[in-house]
Formats: C-alpha cells, structure tokens, sequence
C-alpha cells in the first residue's frame, strides 16, 4: 500500500534558535573570567613586590621553610611575571598554564611546610588559573603558531630540518 504524504509530514522543522538564556551566559563568562585575570594580577603583583623587596613577613616565611633569600626573589620574580602576563591577552593563557604550577607548590608547602588552613588559598586559585587557561585556549594556540612561525593553515606539531 502506497504511503500518502501530506504537507505537515513534509514540511521542514522549524529552525533550531540558540536558548534565550545561554545567550547572555556566553557573554558574562568570558567577562567575569576577564575581571578575574585583573584581580589575580594584583594579587600576585603584591605577593611579588612583598617579595622583591624583602618585606619582614616574606623574608620570616621563607626562613621558617628553610630556604634562602634567593628562592624569595626567584618565586616574587615568577609571580610578578605571571601577574604581567595575565594582563595581556595573547599571553594569559601560557601564565595561567605556569601559575598552576606555581600555585600548586604554594599549596603544598603551606600544606607541609608553613601553616596548612592557609593550603586552601592556593588550592582554589588553582581551579581559577585552569578555568583562564581553559577559556584563553584558542589565544594560545595563536601564540605558539607565531612563535613556530606557522600560520593558522599549517599543521601544529609538524616539525622541519633547515
């Protein structure tokens, strides 16, 4: 028996519209991740310079952890970067990618080493650095496409002898 197609079965689905709600929220992640990059520089600016220049809460801390002046400076000196390279943009995505690392030892050594309540601290900048790297993703495949003097077309990680 023939099937009878009428014009309802064979009309096309209505189009598909983006949720009204999502809409925004696509927009307002990027910009609270955005003022989030902002205050985790300063907060990591000043953590720097208490550091750099030696203040007496910097210099009391690295000697209750046994280490020198030396580790000071080099950890105010990374932060400092860190915190310049989360204000630019092609860069934040690579800071936010080290400052896990960084952060993740700070954790650690208030864990085991300082006072470890103030473990926590870190602990959660962590998840913050991941969610700024997760969203700078794409600007930082740009980046390593400029620095490997790639364009956008080639194929990432292909390698040549010249």
């Amino acid at each position: 028996m023939p099937e009878i197609v009428t014009p309802e079965a064979t009309a096309a689905a209505p189009p598909v519209l983006p949720d009204a709600a999502s809409a925004p929220r696509r927009r307002v992640a990027p910009a609270v991740l955005t003022g989030a990059r902002v205050l985790l520089a300063l907060f990591l600016g000043f953590s720097a310079v208490a550091k750099l220049v030696a203040h007496a809460s910097a210099v009391e801390s690295f000697d209750r952890m046994g280490w020198g002046s030396g580790a000071m400076y080099a950890i105010g000196g990374l932060e400092l970067a860190g915190a310049l390279a989360l204000l630019v943009p092609l860069l934040a995505g690579v800071a936010a990618v080290a400052l896990v690392g960084l952060l993740a030892g700070a954790s650690v050594v208030q864990l085991t080493l300082l006072d470890p309540p103030n473990a926590v601290m870190p602990a959660l900048l962590v998840v913050l650095v991941v969610l700024i790297a997760r969203e700078r993703r794409e600007r930082t495949r740009e980046l390593f496409a400029l620095l490997g003097g790639r364009g956008r077309g080639s194929r990432a990680g292909q390698w040549t002898k010249r």
